[in-house]
């Protein structure tokens, strides 16, 4: 995996050269801060891949007025400080006229001042309420709130009659955004957290963090992470006998980490995008025909299943260029007001409706709430 990361990487780096030397002057120069490598790679990896696809697509057809697109990305590796680094250099040495990711909520929130201050559009990939809620006005972010991920979940605990819970949640930005939304909502839908555990998130072994909570006498468990450690919450919770319904955040739309938690994954509940099960989708849907689509050619093109995270960068991607597109200019501060104005720009993630006061355009109703079914995602038919 990690050779074909550094090889796309490579192509990206000689497509940005050949661009520049064919006309830098007339070149949209976007840069994106991706986990490309890492522990947030399942983000990252498929992200950078997305935004390759889509910029080769953009320049075969003409570039975006008429400018072709020049892509310059980053590997963060999930660190914060090399996520601020490179924010700094691609607004101040590159010029950048839009910042694309970062993966994660504490990258975006690293850099969030930095795009501010430089007047450059952010489109973050990551989820984190935070990021837009107070609103920046360079700031955007095309993930579902992690606030609507938890009334997603909670409204199905109320279905499940599920009342007495326990919580474990990374030591990332996404972790703890995740956390607070849940200890802030639960009062409202009648939850009681019995036990709250922040787990390390390169942890290779949780038993003791599971142990905690199944002495809890929990009805649920909500495992809140973007890391592959969630994977090993779910493997030691079923190895220590834990039986009751087990939910996930909206960061684990990756079919790897069903593989990776195996067998201990069936039944696992979690708030998704529509990305992951478009194939069953009715055909009246209003999000069908982008989701097939955008699945088909990252599928045709990479060998490997899409995921709900290279959906969050195509989202950012389009919406950027809609945004330009209806400013009819490259001109920052004209393109930023025109991505506030944007209604109705369907997406992988759900159907958005920006406003100077929502700077992410999503609500609860675009999730679905799926579970794992036979090692696959499907959508939780309910009883």
């Amino acid at each position: 995996m990690r050779k074909s990361i550094g090889i796309i990487l490579a192509a990206l780096v000689m497509a940005t050269l050949t661009v520049g030397a064919a006309g830098a002057a007339e070149t949209l120069k976007i840069g994106a801060i991706l986990s490309v490598t890492g522990p947030a790679s399942f983000l990252g990896a498929p992200e950078a891949k997305t935004l390759e696809m889509l910029v080769a697509e953009t320049n075969k057809k003409g570039g975006i007025l008429g400018r072709k697109v020049e892509l310059i990305v980053k590997d963060s590796g999930a660190s914060p400080e090399k996520a601020f680094s490179f924010a700094k250099q691609l607004i101040e040495e590159n010029k950048v006229f839009a910042i694309i990711g970062p993966s994660t909520s504490g990258e975006t929130m690293k850099i969030k001042s930095v795009a501010e201050e430089g007047k450059t559009i952010l489109m973050s990939c990551a989820a984190a309420e935070v990021i837009v809620n107070p609103v920046a006005k360079y700031v955007f972010k095309t993930p579902q709130r992690d606030r609507d991920a938890v009334i997603k979940i909670f409204q199905q605990m109320k279905k499940m009659k599920i009342t007495r819970i326990g919580v474990l949640s990374s030591n990332t930005g996404f972790g703890n955004a995740g956390k607070a939304q849940i200890e802030k909502l639960a009062p409202a839908y009648g939850i009681l957290i019995l036990a709250n555990e922040v787990y390390d998130k390169a942890a290779s072994d949780l038993t003791a963090e599971v142990t905690k909570i199944k002495a809890a006498n929990v009805q649920g468990i909500i495992n809140w992470s973007i890391e592959p450690a969630q994977a090993i919450v779910i493997k030691n919770a079923r190895q220590i006998g834990i039986k009751v319904p087990i939910f996930q955040s909206h960061g684990f739309g990756n079919i790897k980490y069903v593989q990776a938690a195996g067998a201990a994954a069936e039944g696992v509940l979690f708030p998704a995008g529509r990305l992951l099960v478009a194939d069953v989708l009715p055909k009246n849907h209003p999000q069908k025909a982008v989701l097939v689509k955008y699945k088909k050619d990252y599928e045709s093109r990479y060998k490997e299943e899409a995921s709900t995270f290279g959906g969050h960068a195509y989202d950012a991607f389009i919406i950027l260029e809609k945004g330009i597109e209806k400013a009819n200019s490259t001109d920052k501060a004209a393109v930023r007001s025109a991505i506030e104005q944007l209604k109705g720009v369907v997406g992988t993630g759900g159907t958005f409706y920006f406003s100077p006061s929502d700077h992410n355009g999503l609500n609860v109703d675009a999730f679905e709430m799926l579970t794992v079914s036979k090692g696959k995602f499907a959508i939780l038919k309910q009883k």
